[in-house]
């Protein structure tokens, strides 16, 4: 099947069709929410993409901070969650 990304609405989740990793700024249209499932240490290499790609909001999953390496998202006004489960988080909330 064909990406959705290229075929619906931009609003629709997008699962690459290349090898992963792909870059943030290769997704053609604007995103709402960067969900990370990637080590700590390893979140100081998505903090330049993510500042140029200027999503709503970074969530870093449970288990995953880097208070050093977000200081720019916050202060480029992008919402940031750390160490927080975003499945738990909505399930909360409904």
């Amino acid at each position: 099947p064909q990406c959705r990304c290229q075929t619906g609405p931009p609003s629709n989740f997008c699962k690459p069709q290349s090898p992963l990793p792909f870059r943030l700024t290769e997704v053609p249209f604007d995103i709402d929410i960067v969900d990370v499932f990637r080590r700590s240490e390893f979140i100081p290499d998505l903090i330049p993409d993510v500042l140029k790609k200027q999503p709503k909001t970074l969530w870093l999953q449970l288990g995953i901070y880097n208070d050093q390496a977000v200081r720019p998202v916050i202060e480029a006004g992008i919402e940031t969650v750390q160490d927080t489960c975003i499945m738990v988080t909505y399930n909360a909330c409904f």
